[in-house]
């Protein structure tokens, strides 16, 4: 056996899925730690929990998942103490999602010391973009000095589903190029040239680009000076507004796509505007990446809203045959694998992410690797 266990810590859940080579032969989540009414009172508990359920024998390594690895982590790293501490010192970078994701390798270090330990960074794939494609145009000292510059996310999914479109239009991943749309509660977009990112939606955090379930997406920075200045709202406060209460829920209310939907059909205005933003952000990404890769072999849509909204995917995709790119209404409503009419010159395709899979392959490469190394 050649088993993987693949960590997913969040600050009040742990997701966990076990691999013996691709296959899975457990998963799970133990949510609400710490909360009042949870399972568990602390990470520690959760994971010795995880580890005395399933079965590790044949273990070989564990695989976390890690938001935000700054410029120090181009690709997935065997853990040690340094590694960590470097995790720790980005913590400013991702103060939501690096802090849970160290508890889980502390813990699962402390629990099998033996077993290495790989950590696999969302931000990793989108170190091929060029430097004009990460680089902000504001002062260069404060920038270097405070690591200010686009990072990008989503990048295992956005690595996996690559990957998978290619095959899925039988083009070398090498050769192909790729417009991969995740549109999940968090959403980006990424160009995908020859197998590696050269543009992504996502900036410096989790925030920019696209409109999501329940952050903003792109604004004008104005916005936050005038909310703060105008409006009297605190920094914090403007923050906590962009990252939580603005996206979907601050157009509709709501950030579960299929009530806005359901709203949508019944002819809300509210519902209709947020549909129509939210597309509309997705055709202008598209059409920018067009422009970055100079064509494209297939455009992918994956994550929740991406696999299973055909109201989503053709609006986003709507008037753009002039640019090779079109939706079958009746493929697209049964999400089929490819929507796109037979010899389109841009296939568009949906194709199911799968971030642990991927995860998994990331470390059994990054340890074999090791080895020949």
């Amino acid at each position: 056996m050649t088993r993987i266990l693949v960590l997913n810590t969040g600050s009040s859940s742990v997701k966990y899925r076990l691999f013996d080579g691709t296959a899975t032969v457990a998963k799970g989540l133990v949510e609400r730690i710490g909360e009042p009414g949870g399972e568990v009172h602390d990470h520690e508990t959760a994971l010795r929990q995880i580890m005395e359920g399933i079965d590790l024998a044949g273990l070989v390594a564990v695989g976390h998942r890690v938001v935000h690895g700054g410029s120090e982590f181009t690709r997935a790293t065997v853990i040690d103490d340094e590694v960590a501490a470097t995790i720790a010192r980005l913590v400013p970078l991702a103060p939501l999602h690096n802090p849970p994701a160290l508890s889980g390798i502390d813990v699962a270090r402390k629990l099998l010391p033996e077993v290495p330990q790989v950590a696999v960074f969302d931000t990793a794939f989108h170190a091929t973009i060029p430097p004009e494609g990460v680089t902000y145009a504001i002062d260069a000292g404060l920038a270097q000095r405070w690591g200010v510059r686009r990072y990008g996310f989503h990048g295992t999914s956005h690595a996996y589903v690559a990957r998978r479109t290619a095959e899925l239009i039988g083009v070398p991943a090498d050769r192909a190029d790729i417009i991969t749309v995740h549109l999940g509660n968090g959403a980006s977009a990424c160009a995908v040239r020859g197998g590696r990112s050269v543009a992504t939606s996502m900036g410096m955090a989790p925030q920019g680009g696209l409109v999501m379930g329940t952050r903003s997406g792109d604004i004008d920075p104005a916005i936050v000076f005038h909310l703060h200045r105008v409006a009297g709202l605190s920094i914090d406060e403007v923050e906590d507004m962009l990252t939580r209460h603005a996206g979907m829920r601050g157009l509709a209310g709501e950030n579960d796509m299929r009530e806005v939907e359901r709203r949508l059909a019944e002819g809300d205005p509210a519902a209709t505007l947020a549909v129509d933003v939210y597309c509309r952000r997705i055709r202008e990404y598209v059409g920018a990446y067009l422009a970055v890769l100079g064509r494209a072999d297939a455009i992918a849509f994956t994550a929740g809203v991406g696999q299973h909204s055909p109201i989503v995917r053709g609006r986003a995709l709507a008037g753009m045959t002039a640019l090779g790119i079109s939706v079958d209404p009746e493929r697209n409503e049964r999400n089929a694998p490819v929507i796109s009419p037979d010899g389109a010159p841009v296939a568009v395709c949906v194709v199911p992410t799968d971030e642990e899979l991927e995860i998994a392959e990331q470390t059994r490469a990054t340890l074999d690797g090791r080895v020949a190394g």
